[in-house]
């Protein structure tokens, strides 16, 4: 099983809702079949015994409560993706497919309600499985207790300020891992695109269906580069949208293997699907934060506090992103035109441009937005990376000008052009608001 299968199965299955439930609903058949043979050899004390009516009452009444409950959590569920697609953003409903409380829930309702019919089947009047009729109301409490949990925590999860929270978090988890793999021993056959690499390529590798670029598998990379003493030249960065025939890989050196094989086997390492992930993909949590802030300052909306909400959790995923040094070409990157990886990654004037260029342009007449954006681009300028500053500057110039041209008839231009992490409201900047010109 190829390295690109294996990631695009585990993506389906992270996002599948119905493969843990049916896991669940197998599950409570053979536990079924197992407390049936148990009872034969347990003999539990009278006060937790059941007369065959008893038994069948309480069985028919789990599993009716079962189906019903499973029912209404679908319910629940159909309604949370309409108000969240037309609230926050389509692409958060990868987060939300994922939830682990959602499936658990599925799972339990859906395993109490085989568990049970199993059970009601084996009830005779001389036979009554005691310990089963006690594990289905133990199992029935279990899944309204999740059913609880799974409603507090979806009715909490429609504000835009908890979902801008949830996606900045996967945000850092995509960069971290990222930054940890780049920093590996791999790392030293690594060379960050634009990379100049002479001649034609001996090799270029086809995407076989149209797709967007969902994760790259650079250890298999760098190890078929380092076996064969290539250069593998990535043409795309992660997130591309690519169409069937277009070139994904360059491989510049002969290799070892005949060229079919090679073809297979690296185009194996590049995983494409149908939209964007962000497991490799940072710029996509930054995406789907603008979609939520955009969509917050449309007309139709004219909610500037929700964008200031959204700001707060970009500022902090920017900081992180910010942190980081520029990738500049070592010793042994150098040597990458014999052998090593090439990769096109974002520099950090693109996250900063995907970040803010929206929120400003859709923002411009909000002053909550104005002073919360420039209150961010203050922090930044003090936390990131001093190599990294010369970006956040231009964006204040770009600020200033649009602040400029939208206030400058306006009697609230000197509030507009202040500086403050509420947006409005806040005690704002201890120093002076810039000259607007």
């Amino acid at each position: 099983m190829t390295w690109g299968l294996v990631f695009r199965v585990r993506q389906y299955l992270k996002g599948s809702l119905w493969v843990i439930p049916l896991v669940g609903g197998f599950t409570g058949v053979l536990l079924a079949v197992a407390l049936a043979d148990v009872h034969a050899v347990v003999t539990l004390p009278v006060g937790w015994q059941y007369s065959a009516g008893t038994a069948q009452a309480v069985l028919a009444s789990v599993v009716g409560a079962a189906v019903g409950l499973t029912g209404f959590v679908v319910t629940v569920s159909v309604l949370v993706v309409q108000m969240a697609t037309g609230t926050f953003s389509a692409r958060y409903m990868r987060l939300f497919y994922r939830d682990a409380v959602l499936k658990s829930v599925l799972a339990v309702l859906i395993g109490t309600f085989t568990f049970s019919f199993g059970l009601l089947r084996r009830v005779e009047q001389d036979s009554v499985p005691n310990l089963g009729v006690t594990v289905a109301g133990f199992l029935m409490g279990t899944g309204l207790l999740l059913f609880v949990i799974f409603l507090d925590r979806f009715v909490r999860r429609l504000r835009p300020v908890a979902v801008a929270s949830l996606v900045a978090a996967a945000g850092r988890r995509a960069f971290r891992e990222v930054v940890a793999q780049a920093s590996g021993d791999e790392a030293l056959d690594v060379v960050p695109a634009p990379f100049e690499v002479p001649g034609a390529p001996d090799l270029v590798v086809r995407a076989a269906h149209g797709g967007a670029i969902q994760a790259v598998d650079l250890r298999g990379l760098v190890a078929w580069a380092r076996t064969h003493d290539c250069v593998v030249v990535v043409r795309h960065p992660i997130g591309d949208f690519v169409p069937a025939g277009a070139a994904v890989i360059e491989v510049y050196g002969k290799a070892a293997e005949d060229a079919l094989a090679a073809e297979r086997r690296l185009g194996a390492m590049i995983a494409l699907g149908v939209e964007r992930t962000i497991e490799q993909d940072p710029a996509f949590a930054i995406r789907i934060m603008v979609d939520i802030a955009v969509r917050a300052l449309s007309p139709a909306v004219n909610d500037p506090t929700t964008a200031v909400q959204v700001i707060d959790h970009l500022e902090d995923l920017l900081g992180l992103l910010g942190k980081s040094g520029p990738a500049a070409p070592t010793e042994r990157s150098r040597e990458a035109t014999t052998r090593g990886v090439v990769i096109p990654i974002r520099s950090w004037d693109d996250y900063m441009t995907l970040g803010l260029t929206e929120i400003r342009e859709y923002g411009g007449a909000s002053i909550q937005v104005m002073r919360r954006l420039r209150a961010m681009l203050e922090e930044l300028h003090a936390s990131v990376h001093p190599d990294h500053r010369g970006a956040v500057d231009d964006q204040l110039v770009r600020l200033d000008a649009w602040v400029a041209a939208r206030w400058r008839d306006s009697p609230d231009l000197d509030l507009a052009a202040r500086s403050d992490r509420q947006g409005i409201g806040g005690p704002g900047s201890l120093a002076p608001p810039p000259a607007v010109r």
